[in-house]
Formats: C-alpha cells, sequence, structure tokens
C-alpha cells in the first residue's frame, strides 16, 4: 500500500483533527542548523475506508525520496489514522504518546476532537508505557553499540567514537519514561538538569560509558515504576477509548 498517495494525502488533511511537531525540536535537544522538523498527525479517516472495502492506516510525507537521510529544512510527517493511532498510544509508543503533552506552541492544527483527546490523557497512558520506554531505550542502545540494524551515523563516529544522537536518544526514553510513570505526564521540551546533560552528550561532551552508566540507572527506575511503584494504571481505560473512539467518528462523520 502506498502510504504517500495523493488519495491519502486528501484524506490527511480533510480529516486532521491533530498535528504537532514531535521530534528533536520540541525534545529541546536539537543542534542548530543539523535537525529536519518530524511532525505527526492524527485524522479520522472517511466512512469508505472504515466501513467500506478501503483502508487507511497512515500517510507518509517526506521532504527527501525514500532511501535518503533528512536533513536541515526537511519535513518527516506521518498522519496516522485516528484508530491506529490509538491502538499505538494504548501500546504505550513513546513518539505517538508525544501529542498529548505537546505545549500548545508545537501544536500545527487541532480541533475539538483532538482537543477532547489531549484532555484525556490520563485514561491512555497506563504502566504498559514503561515497557515500551524501556524497550526503545534499549534498541538506541544496540545501535550505538552496534548490536542491532544498520552502523551509526559515520559522521558522528569519526567525530565522537560513538553514535552521540544514538546515545542521547537512548537516554532522553529512559528519563521520559520515568517521569511519565511517575507524574502520568511528559514535560516538552525535556526540563533541565536532563536537558543540559542530553545536549553536552549529543555534542560529544559526555562519554560513552557516561551514556551507559546514566541509562542503567534510569531502566532501573524504570523496571521498578513498571512493577508496580507506579501510580499510573496497570492497563488502560480501554472502556473509555472504546466509547470515545465511536462518537468521534460519528460526530466527525457528522451522523445524526
Amino acid at each position: 500500500m502506498k502510504h504517500d498517495s495523493p488519495e491519502f494525502a486528501a484524506i490527511a488533511e480533510q480529516g486532521t483533527i491533530l498535528r504537532c511537531q514531535v521530534g528533536s525540536g520540541l525534545h529541546g535537544t536539537a543542534v542548530l542548523g543539523q535537525d529536519d522538523r518530524d511532525e505527526l498527525g492524527i485524522c479520522v479517516e472517511p466512512p469508505s475506508h472504515v466501513i467500506g472495502l478501503k483502508r487507511f492506516e497512515q500517510y507518509i510525507f517526506r521532504t527527501q525520496p525514500e532511501g535518503v537521510r533528512s536533513g536541515p529544512g526537511d519535513l518527516d510527517l506521518t498522519v496516522y489514522s485516528l484508530r491506529k493511532w490509538m491502538r499505538l498510544a494504548l501500546n504505550g509508543n513513546p513518539t505517538v504518546l508525544l501529542p498529548l503533552f505537546v505545549p500548545e506552541s508545537e501544536i500545527v492544527a487541532i480541533d475539538e476532537l483532538g482537543a477532547e483527546l489531549r484532555e484525556n490523557a490520563h485514561r491512555i497512558v497506563s504502566r504498559v508505557a514503561g515497557l515500551r520506554f524501556l524497550g526503545y531505550s534499549r534498541a538506541q542502545r544496540d545501535r550505538m553499540l552496534g548490536l542491532r540494524g544498520k552502523a551509526g551515523r559515520a559522521e558522528l563516529i569519526e567525530k565522537y567514537g560513538f553514535d552521540t544522537k544514538f546515545a542521547m536518544h537512548m537516554v532522553r526514553l529512559g528519563v521520559q519514561g520515568v517521569e511519565l510513570l511517575e507524574t502520568g505526564r511528559i514535560t516538552l521540551p525535556v526540563p533541565e538538569p536532563w536537558l543540559g546533560w542530553l545536549r553536552d552528550l549529543r555534542q560529544g561532551r559526555k562519554t560513552r560509558d557516561e551514556a551507559l552508566e546514566a541509562v542503567e540507572s534510569l531502566e532501573h527506575r524504570l523496571d521498578e515504576l513498571v512493577r508496580g511503584a507506579s501510580p499510573l494504571p496497570e492497563e488502560p481505560d480501554t472502556g473509555w477509548v472504546d466509547a470515545w473512539l465511536v462518537q468521534a467518528y460519528v460526530r466527525a462523520w457528522k451522523m445524526p
């Protein structure tokens, strides 16, 4: 399925209920002049793509063609159907959860349904998210260590001896996962003192061993929170979510 077709572009544009920045610029860890812009949107697809035979799960737009790394000034946009976004959010996907917590200044578009979604973050977030943050943090660590996926960014490895961007994301995910499970919220951008620490790490002013030591401590705390130390519910409120989704689609389709 082509996720960048004109048909999907129209569905995403016409049905958007919430769209915002989700990349390094949002987290505060961007390096001036080096980062692209990542945005995430949520849309209500038309009845033909829910009740009928057609399907829409996401629309993807990239300034650069597939296979080419994005650079300064480029836009990477993903717009999920509301149902797919909700499935990922209930499962605790770290990036997918960000629209619930971004400051208003980072919101590109929002309507009444998008506002309701943000107001009910506490019904969507649960201790399940802790497991996802742990998994994503460990994936970044494995990439930094060359144990998973493609080799790190050659220019960073040559300059600093390791991929400092993988390292930064590894620690950031630990920081944000702990905050989410302790408070039910994610502060954006990352607050100090961690923000300065992460920026130093990304620019090579922290060592790989310092990054690994930091993430080990954060993962230990996340594990404690997932096992029951967190005040968050063990599971999301799927009963509320299911009822709200039905009503959201009915309202968006303007059905009686």
